[in-house]
């Protein structure tokens, strides 16, 4: 993995080059700002993307799960519609 700066982005012509995952760090603060990945990783990229998508949401709808279990349905109230 290599690490560049945010001006960096300003040389595009050296920056859209590379062959390598990029983490792009703020030169003032020495922080991580994000990531680069070039095209070749595209498909592969791609897979981990909707992988973790897949996961965020399969934790979302437990959590509604385990809410919807603890408001039990009684004679005379009524459903929130989550089934």
């Amino acid at each position: 993995m290599i690490n560049m700066t945010l001006t960096s982005l300003r040389n595009t012509s050296n920056f859209f080059d590379i062959d390598d995952v990029a983490t792009i760090v703020n030169g003032r603060k020495k922080e991580e700002i994000g990531y680069f990945v070039p095209k070749i990783f595209k498909k592969e990229f791609e897979k981990f993307i909707l992988e973790l998508q897949k996961k965020r949401k399969k934790e979302l709808l437990k959590k509604v799960l385990k809410a919807s279990r603890k408001d039990i349905i009684k004679d005379g109230t009524i459903s929130d519609g989550i089934m």
